[in-house]
């Protein structure tokens, strides 16, 4: 069970910087909700339901320069009673613009889970950044 999620966490890392939107659907709970912390601008979100986070993740896209990625480490399950659980890991978000690699970002991601049709979906995110973007 373990291992289902984390590889629940990494199919979210590698969707959202490949806009793979049919993994992301398979990912996320219809009514995920999206919680983001960050330093100097306090708590930002909800963004609730499936629907308002792709829009959320697409804007972010269009948005973005370079190649982004979401570095996830340190992954553990901090609680499961196998229908739902908690997963913790370290962000390091990087840009790479064909010149020059950046740190953009780090910090904590809680992923609330549940376990739906066979397979783990992301019914919470939350994000707490170490530093401002």
């Amino acid at each position: 069970m373990i291992a289902e999620l984390q590889q629940a966490v990494a199919h979210y890392a590698h969707a959202l910087d490949e806009l793979n939107e049919p993994e992301l659907e398979a990912v996320l709970t219809e009514d995920t909700a999206w919680t983001f912390t960050m330093p100097g601008q306090g708590v930002l979100g909800p963004v609730a339901g499936r629907a308002a986070v792709l829009d959320f993740i697409r804007a972010g896209h269009t948005a973005q320069t370079g190649r982004v990625r979401h570095h996830l480490g340190n992954v553990v399950v901090t609680a499961t009673d196998g229908a739902s659980a908690e997963v913790r890991a370290y962000l390091l978000q990087t840009r790479n613009t064909g010149e020059s690699i950046q740190t953009i970002s780090t910090g904590v991601y809680t992923f609330g889970l549940r376990r739906s049709d066979g397979r783990w979906r992301i019914g919470e995110l939350t994000l707490t950044l170490d530093n401002a973007l």
